[in-house]
């Protein structure tokens, strides 16, 4: 069993920065490979970034490439989602996520655990 709690998100002006960060409790955590997803108000959730069990492989989606770092440090349970050059339409809840192969994804299906969200608002 692993639990998430994501925390960092806010208000911002575009062109600024976040940093995203999830805690993740169990022992396994550092198997688990680890994504970001966002929802906005009357879309569906899509995929933001993704990185592997390792840290060697990171995957991101072609709207945050370049702009979005996804990160973890397995010492302390963490993952993290650096987030640059922000615009209006990165808006939304972000939610971090789990799955136990270790692999990741961009596909919410294969993932297994999940924490709350946290709101992310960019102004113009």
């Amino acid at each position: 069993q692993v639990q998430l709690v994501e925390s960092g998100g806010g208000l911002v002006q575009a062109g600024g920065s976040l940093r995203l960060s999830c805690a993740a409790s169990g022992r396994t955590f550092t198997t688990y490979g680890m994504g970001w997803f966002r929802q906005a108000p009357g879309k569906e959730r899509e995929f933001v970034a993704a990185i592997t069990w390792t840290g060697r492989r990171t995957y991101y989606a072609d709207s945050v490439k370049g702009r979005f770092t996804i990160s973890r440090d397995n010492a302390k349970n963490t993952v993290y989602l650096q987030m640059n050059s922000l615009k209006p339409e990165d808006t939304a809840i972000y939610y971090c996520a789990a799955e136990r192969t270790g692999v990741s994804g961009t596909d919410p299906k294969s993932y297994d655990y999940w924490g709350q969200g946290t709101q992310v608002t960019v102004s113009s």
